[in-house]
């Protein structure tokens, strides 16, 4: 399976179970791979013939914009599922971390695949 990737994409989201998380951005960072769909990379010779990262960010950043989440579980599951219905894409692995949430850590968050590799 080939797949394409975004790295590092940072936005500012409403992430979380506390009181202060639900009206406060924090960023969050995304990693994203994404199985393409029955072609490989080599025979792209359009932008119809793949899945345009473009698109990918646009739907992400219109997802999160106005939205709170509670759990970044829920959030990297509602990007999953974008990607793999309306993008097509047969797999899909996301992760969702959150910047300097806790005291001494970088990051924290989680990683969830769905689909099939082929």
């Amino acid at each position: 399976m080939d797949i394409i990737f975004i790295n590092e994409l940072r936005l500012s989201v409403r992430l979380g179970i506390y009181d202060w998380e639900k009206v406060a951005p924090q960023a969050v960072q995304f990693d994203l791979e994404i199985g393409l769909p029955g072609t490989r990379v080599a025979r792209i010779h359009s932008i119809d013939d793949t899945i345009d990262y473009a698109r990918v960010v646009a739907h992400v950043e219109a997802l999160t914009r106005d939205q709170h989440f509670p759990l970044v579980e829920k959030l990297a599951e509602d990007i999953a599922q974008i990607i793999t219905g309306e993008f097509k894409a047969p797999w899909v692995k996301v992760s969702v971390a959150k910047l300097g949430a806790l005291k001494n850590v970088k990051r924290l968050g989680v990683t969830i695949e769905r689909g099939k590799r082929l």
